[in-house]
């Protein structure tokens, strides 16, 4: 199954578009956010090319704007979620017989949908859904999505082209089949180009799927819905089902169709599934895929050499934007003593110049968390720290929820570097940070690794290249993604492909070809030209 004579598509990198006042993308966004944010949606069930309304529904709203309602959508039943399972795998027989080009051509047109004319429209719908500002938006639902799209493609031919040797006598080849029963994809809140993303890759490569996105994230998700409906996604490739996750998913893991999960999520939940399916081992046609990003808690360095407003930056922005909801998110960090004073006065008017609301107003750095659980959870650690005696917060520190679910960037200063919010994810705009002594380098170092069950992202600041490279081995499990001088968060496609060990999950590298990898059975052809008529080999004689 290769190649041929067919040329794709070169990808390239999705240009980012400024929003900048008065420029003609910064008109239409805002039209159009005000268009969807005065309209409701009903959002269906989607199965086989079906719109199914069960009347058992539930609300969404913006974060910022938690008493407003944008409109509801519909849970499923039990057996919806059957019918999305069975849907699949009729699917399954016309979709992996489909020519990898006819494939390609979809998903391709669905990168040129995102683009063009529905570019506005799923950034002010992640905007709307997932409170984030434009450029959060803009690099999310628009370019990152579509870099996806494209890079998956070239990714895809280049596993097809990878055939073993022949001889003059032999011709082998590989066929990259697509797995043997339907894919799992459960998606998050927080990027709705993973939502995208997760279901589209195992698509691409031949398999059909049933897809959960996240409860705070369908108000986008619909726009990925039309999209693919759009771009030519045939009935019944991405079924998508909303609900209860327990039932949902012990539904899916049930079947001996289960061929594979593709995740993105919290590690706790990620490790439960993973323990039914090994439960559920024995049920099973073929042994599952389990490829899943969860967790981190990931860090930031500063060696004494670094520049003080370089890492106060790197700081500001990979803890705090979109309010530190990444799971690349900087939120522990380790500054030496002959540092500090000018890393926290750069840091300090750094917080002091954001402004926080809605992302309507484009002057906004900082929008709301995603709901009130994340508000209560996050309120209840800043509360903590206050109260604590090895913990002070020097920024922050306040939170509101009367109309949106807005923390304040919160910074702690802690004595004991494995005070509680140095070890716990919390997925907000806080960060941590230990002061340590500047010739306890080494030490720090070893520190950093041994803190966190998590191996997500992290970053070092430095300009002692020596230091450098000794924090790049030392560090060398602590991250699957690893930046020196930067801020540890902004994986861009095709070039810093993503994900970690430890807690953090699999490490399949979603945004290259080795995620692609994890959604294909390859098969070996060996095709003999000459077939030997006698079982005698010349050792044995006449």
């Amino acid at each position: 199954m290769g190649k041929g004579f067919f040329q794709v598509p070169t990808a390239i990198n999705e240009p980012v578009k400024s929003y900048a006042p008065g420029t003609p993308e910064r008109e239409e966004v805002l039209a159009t956010y005000k268009a969807m944010y005065n309209a409701t949606v009903d959002v269906p069930l989607y199965i086989n090319g079906e719109e199914i309304r069960t009347g058992d529904t539930g609300t969404m709203s913006p974060p910022h704007d938690h008493k407003h309602q944008l409109g509801t959508y519909h849970k499923a039943e039990k057996q919806h979620v059957q019918k999305a399972i069975d849907t699949a795998i009729e699917a399954r027989k016309k979709w992996a017989d489909l020519a990898w080009e006819q494939r390609a051509a979809i998903f391709l047109r669905a990168a040129e949908l995102i683009a063009g004319p529905y570019r506005a429209k799923i950034n002010a719908a992640t905007m709307l859904a997932q409170s984030k500002n434009i450029f959060q938006a803009e690099i999310d639902a628009a370019c990152e999505f579509i870099d996806f799209l494209r890079f998956n493609v070239e990714f895809m031919t280049q596993i097809y082209e990878d055939q073993p040797d022949s001889t003059s006598g032999a011709w082998n080849r590989l066929e990259y089949r697509p797995l043997e029963g339907f894919i799992y994809a459960i998606t998050p809140f927080n990027f709705t180009a993973i939502s995208g993303n997760l279901p589209a890759s195992a698509a691409l490569m031949g398999n059909t799927v049933v897809w959960k996105p996240s409860d705070s994230q369908i108000y986008s998700a619909k726009v990925i819905v039309d999209i693919f409906k759009e771009a030519g996604v045939p009935d019944g490739v991405i079924n998508v089902v909303y609900g209860d996750p327990v039932m949902i998913t012990d539904t899916v893991l049930a079947s001996p169709d289960f061929a594979g999960i593709h995740f993105t999520g919290s590690t706790h939940v990620f490790k439960d599934i993973w323990a039914k399916i090994g439960t559920n081992i024995h049920n099973y046609k073929t042994y599952p895929r389990i490829v899943g990003e969860t967790g981190g808690k990931d860090f930031i360095v500063a060696h004494p050499s670094a520049n003080a407003k370089q890492v106060a930056t790197g700081i500001s922005r990979g803890a705090f934007e979109f309010q530190g909801q990444k799971c690349s998110a900087a939120s522990r960090a380790y500054i030496p003593k002959s540092l500090w004073a000018d890393v926290e006065k750069h840091l300090k008017a750094d917080i002091k110049s954001f402004k926080m609301g809605s992302p309507e107003d484009m002057g906004n750095f900082i929008t709301a968390v995603i709901h009130e659980g994340s508000f209560d959870k996050l309120a209840k650690y800043i509360d903590q720290a206050k109260e604590d005696k090895d913990a002070t917060i020097i920024a922050g520190g306040g939170y509101d929820k009367s109309k949106g679910y807005f923390i304040e960037p919160t910074v702690i200063l802690a004595e004991d570097p494995k005070y509680t919010t140095m070890c716990t994810e919390l997925f907000g705009p806080v960060i941590t940070i230990y002061v340590y002594d500047d010739n306890k380098w080494e030490e720090t170092l070893a520190l950093v690794d041994q803190t966190s069950e998590y191996a997500l992202t992290g970053a070092i600041f430095s300009t002692d290249r020596y230091a450098a490279a000794e924090a790049t081995k030392a560090l060398e499990n602590a991250a699957g993604n690893f930046y020196i001088n930067d801020k540890p968060t902004g994986a861009v496609v095709g070039q810093q492909p993503f994900g970690g060990a430890r807690a953090s999950g699999t490490n399949d590298k979603a945004g290259s070809y080795l995620n692609l990898l994890r959604w294909v059975s390859p098969r070996t052809i060996k095709e003999t030209f000459v077939t030997p008529e006698d079982y005698r080999y010349p050792f044995l004689g006449e």
